[in-house]
């Protein structure tokens, strides 16, 4: 009776260090773990102790027996994985994965580190800092609440993987933490102020910028990102207010990344449905006088390549109030690949006009957004895949055909922006380092005291679970210069950091006041039957702050 991992896998790897006879894989230290679309179980070699169910923070394995419907693809996918010869894979491996290595600090170390960002890289680095006796962190963010792509970027209808905000809460728990949120570096305090208050800063900002198509018209009004999208309808507070028009029938989305696929599920999803779980009050409004029926989702490449996983496929392929057609590829001349044989098996419903349908068109690629005042449509090409010395080159070979539809989505890959005061490496979009330590120029030397993780750290690659051992590095060089005296105390003090910040007008939030926020959230869900209903205006959030009796400042 194998325990098999599901859809939710968020990659965190608690389950392998926790697995008595290693059969989860790929390892942290194991090659093709930081693009691993989830982690596998060999049914093989599994004894069904369940540890590995107690240490997944969204819930995402089971034994065989209690899979549902839903889950049953992914017995055969675990099976695959380690069925099929997997490079980098064949060695001997051991009985149980090792766990990896912490620096610890000398007894007696006191330790200030501010760690800027909100979201999993920046409390999995807390939690790593925090392992250590004598360690206090201010966890600092622009928004009034945090857990960054956890709460503002994870698909309402994928309350699993939000479940990860048990971990996020325990971590929150532990002596020693405290939040500043509603602090912006660069507007309320610079880096040099950060690092004069505190021994250690460590910037876990994400990359929050979408990358541009580069074609004529993709700034008309109609066209928008989809980080942006994604904010709106998850109740980010900067993105209230966005302009969305689903007064047509048809939608178009660039790009099929995971991110691609949750846009184009939440547009034909129903918003009954959808008012059931954590989304934004004013998306659930809406998308309730939406006239899309059809969305389409362009990707340059065929269904192999594409950038959506597995996981995220199959989960989309099994909604039966969802039709789902593939174009531009016929699927039974390409040779087999799980993304493959998912669309192969998926896609063969008939189709019913009553329901919503999204529209896999392959082999696509933008030219222009058409449109004078508003979008009207989009012109695509068809691709063919070619190769110059060696070299995979992708051609645009025709012909071109529009596309009319009033609503343009790009989601075509993120990237960081320049953060003040800190070095930015213009072309890999990150924040330049060696393995977590901030250096001034790509090959430069570090900069002492300043530290990187995540996506600012490695760019946009990965998923939830690998900021934890990317951030387990960071924190273990860290220590390191620490341990060896390279980080000279802070002259000045917590408290004075916070004199700072009230001099300059902030209204930071801490734990207690998150906490206030999160129990109002959760207790206006359940009068709705919802997980929570979150407030997305800042003065809601000071309000709900605010009028709480008795509060104090937790430190």
């Amino acid at each position: 009776m194998p325990h098999v991992v599901t859809q939710a896998c968020c990659g965190d790897a608690s389950c392998v260090f926790a697995c008595p006879v290693n059969c989860i894989h790929p390892t942290p230290d194991e090659p093709g773990f930081a693009t691993a679309e989830m982690v596998y179980i060999d049914p093989d070699t599994c004894v069904d102790c369940g540890a590995c169910v107690k240490a997944c923070p969204v819930g995402a394995i089971k034994p065989h027996t209690k899979l549902g419907d839903d889950d049953l693809p992914f017995l055969e996918l675990n099976r695959l994985f380690h069925a099929e010869d997997q490079p980098g894979l064949t060695t001997p491996r051991p009985s149980q994965a090792p766990v990896p290595p912490v620096v610890r600090l000398p007894r007696g170390t006191r330790l200030r580190v501010a760690v800027v960002g909100s979201g999993p890289a920046g409390l999995y680095t807390a939690d790593e800092l925090l392992k250590q006796d004598g360690v206090e962190v201010t966890v600092i963010d622009r928004l009034p609440v945090p857990h960054g792509l956890v709460r503002a970027g994870v698909a309402p209808d994928h309350q699993e993987t939000k479940g990860i905000d048990r971990l996020l809460r325990q971590i929150e728990d532990q002596p020693g933490f405290d939040y500043r949120l509603g602090v912006e570096v660069g507007r309320d305090v610079t880096h040099d102020e950060l690092a004069a208050h505190h021994d250690a800063v460590v910037y876990a900002t994400g990359a929050s910028t979408d990358r541009r198509l580069g074609i004529v018209g993709e700034d008309l009004p109609g066209s928008e990102t989809a980080t942006r999208f994604v904010g709106w309808y998850n109740g980010d507070p900067g993105r209230v207010g966005l302009d969305v028009d689903l007064s047509g029938e048809r939608a178009v989305v660039v790009g099929n990344g995971n991110v691609a696929l949750d846009v184009a599920r939440i547009l034909a999803t129903d918003p009954d449905r959808l008012a059931t779980t954590d989304i934004a009050d004013h998306a659930v409004e809406v998308l309730r006088t939406s006239a899309v029926r059809e969305v389409v989702v362009l990707g340059r490449r065929g269904p192999a390549e594409a950038a959506f996983t597995v996981p995220e496929i199959v989960g989309l392929l099994q909604r039966d109030d969802i039709d789902v057609l593939v174009e531009g590829v016929d699927l039974d001349a390409i040779d087999d690949h799980p993304k493959v044989l998912a669309l192969r098996a998926g896609v063969t419903r008939t189709p019913d006009p009553a329901r919503r349908r999204i529209v896999l068109r392959f082999m696509t690629a933008p030219v222009e957004v058409l449109g004078d005042d508003r979008v009207t449509g989009l012109r695509v090409t068809t691709t063919r895949l070619g190769e110059v010395d060696g070299r995979a080159r992708l051609d645009h070979v025709g012909p071109e055909a529009d596309v009319p539809t009033t609503l343009v989505l790009r989601s075509v890959g993120y990237r960081s922006e320049p953060l003040p005061g800190l070095p930015f490496d213009a072309e890999r979009y990150v924040v330049p380092n060696v393995a977590g330590r901030v250096v001034d120029e790509p090959g430069g030397d570090a900069l002492a005291g300043t530290y990187v993780v995540g996506w600012a750290k490695r760019g946009p690659s990965g998923f939830i679970g690998t900021n934890k051992s990317c951030s387990l590095e960071t924190v273990n060089h860290l220590l390191a210069d620490v341990a060896a005296g390279r980080l000279p105390p802070a002259p000045s003090t917590a408290r004075a950091f916070d004199r700072l910040l009230r001099e300059r007008g902030a209204a930071p939030m801490d734990l207690s006041a998150w906490r206030l926020v999160d129990a109002e959230e959760r207790r206006r869900g359940r009068e709705q039957g919802r997980p929570r209903v979150k407030l997305s205006d800042v003065e809601d959030v000071r309000q709900v702050v605010g009028s709480a009796p008795g509060r104090r400042r937790r430190r």
